[in-house]
């Protein structure tokens, strides 16, 4: 029996990503600060990472200097991490780009969170991790805890391997802060893992007042573009590494892993394609439509660069006809968002006829219900779907917006409790520990949500708790609850509270 644990995608982070440290470059920015948090309080406590060592934290005073660490820490022949999102991960850009072109193993843990455009939010999409897609680093991506239990280690393992950075990232508060109970690996199975001659050759590399190289130096139109070009085969060999290191991960857990996972009817003629949390709910939902006899699939993308055709094409049934692609991003003035482009390209590229389109999906932690993920797979009925439609908003300006449809209802063994709180009083702490203690201490499975208006302290809590016989994939909040508490009587006369929001 593996050791089971219950824990949020931060703390799974940290946990995977503290084996492979030695050094951890850190300023906080919510919501990835829990994970240098932890790293740093093991730290302080002695906590041994695979190598035996304790890992040396050093916190700076801005993401700018942590990623300038970062990058020093690299070429000094330290495995280095650091965590970072949103505004933050932006001004990590400029050595993004210097650590990527130098082929340095780094890895960006990145809790995915919003960027301040007409306002500022603190909750979570892709908008940031999708501005470093140029940067020349890997991007690994996960849907759940128990994933990035699992794939997180993969980033550290193939970033040495491959020599390409990694940008391992999953939805910030989704699943950085979404308690799960998890199967946890064991560092001693991770450390045979390890390639000893890629790592013995970076440490070799390192720069040595007793070796002198020079780096870093200005190039002319002579060589700077064909060096650009000399690391193209780094990027080639990137997919089948990661694909090997996914292989090995299967062997040790059970669970199956791919560059992209396609989950559905093998037979399927829609399908959608989508990067975190929100696959899971598409699966749900996906399941339902099938049990009524329709075919549909999800394809769940974990490498998203580089973005292997190959592999892609792969995990298509050939039976497609047509595909809605989610994206978790908004880039104003294109014809299509990042992955949508993408999975165009790529079908062309292989020559399948698939009609394709894209929509825009949970900006700023807007809420994705099972019912939007059915009106994408009815839009698709559609002779031709619609392209940029968007998802859980009413679009009353450019009306690109898709109506929710009801999904086909299954049996439910989940006990479902909603407990409604202010900032401070208690409430969120007291669920967290009452979550984790069915989660460590039955045999249910178990999941804790914990949402906050961005006033915090004196705001309005809401601890969304469910725990059942069976694994639980439902990363969005409790609509219809078992149990209701109310710990302000004022909200009483302020919300319904049988509906929520």
């Amino acid at each position: 029996m593996r050791n089971v644990k219950t824990m949020d995608g931060n703390t799974a982070a940290a946990y995977i990503s503290y084996a492979f440290t030695e050094v951890a470059a850190i300023y906080p920015i919510t919501p990835s600060s829990p994970m240098a948090e932890s790293v740093d309080e093991w730290s302080a406590h002695g906590k041994k990472n695979i190598f035996g060592d304790t890992v040396h934290v050093a916190e700076m005073q801005s993401e700018g200097g942590a990623a300038g660490a970062f990058h020093g820490a690299l070429q000094g022949g330290a495995l280095t991490s650091t965590y970072t999102a949103s505004q933050g991960m932006l001004l990590m850009l400029p050595n993004m780009y210097k650590v990527a072109g130098e082929l340095l193993p780094g890895v960006f843990h990145i809790a995915a969170r919003a960027l301040a455009n007409h306002a500022l939010s603190i909750f979570g999409d892709h908008q940031d991790v999708m501005s470093a897609r140029a940067t020349g680093c890997a991007m690994l991506a996960e849907s759940n805890v128990q994933e990035i239990m699992d794939l997180a280690g993969i980033a550290h393992l193939a970033a040495i391997k491959g020599r390409v950075p990694f940008i391992n990232f999953f939805d910030g508060f989704r699943t950085s802060h979404e308690i799960q109970k998890v199967e946890v690996m064991e560092y001693d199975e991770l450390e045979p893992l390890i390639d000893k001659e890629a790592l013995a050759a970076f440490r070799a590399r390192a720069l040595d007042p007793d070796r002198p190289v020079i780096r870093g130096t200005a190039e002319n139109p002579d060589i700077y573009f064909q060096h650009c070009e000399a690391a193209n085969p780094y990027y080639d060999a990137l997919p089948d590494i990661v694909q090997d290191y996914m292989d090995k991960i299967s062997a040790i857990t059970g669970r199956t892993y791919h560059l992209f996972d396609y989950y559905g009817a093998p037979d399927a003629d829609r399908v959608i394609v989508a990067i975190g949390s929100v696959s899971d709910i598409c699966k749900d939902v996906a399941d339902a439509i099938n049990a009524s006899g329709e075919k549909v699939g999800i394809v769940n993308v974990h490498l998203y660069r580089p973005f292997s055709v190959d592999h892609f094409i792969k995990q298509l049934p050939e039976t497609v006809k047509k595909i809605a692609v989610l994206d978790r991003t908004r880039e104003p003035g294109a014809i299509g968002e990042p992955l949508f482009l993408d999975v165009q390209s790529a079908v062309t590229a292989a020559g399948r006829d698939i009609k394709v389109c894209g929509g825009r999906y949970g900006l700023g932690s807007k809420d994705v219900i099972p019912e939007d993920i059915m009106a994408v797979y009815e839009h698709l009925k559609s002779e031709t779907p619609r392209h940029n439609f968007t998802l859980s908003i009413r679009d009353d300006v450019t009306n690109l917006s898709l109506t929710p449809i009801p999904v086909p209802e299954k049996e439910n063994k989940l006990v479902s409790c909603k407990f409604w709180g202010f900032g401070s009083d208690g409430t969120v702490g007291a669920n967290k520990s009452a979550i984790k203690i069915i989660g460590d201490y039955t045999d249910m499975y178990a999941q804790g949500y914990f949402a906050y208006d961005s006033k915090k302290s004196g705001g309005v809590t809401i601890s969304h708790l469910r725990f059942g016989p069976e694994p639980i994939r439902k990363p969005y909040l409790i609509r219809k609850a078992d149990y209701i508490a109310c710990h302000r009587p004022s909200y009483v006369y302020k919300y319904d509270l049988l509906r929520g929001f």
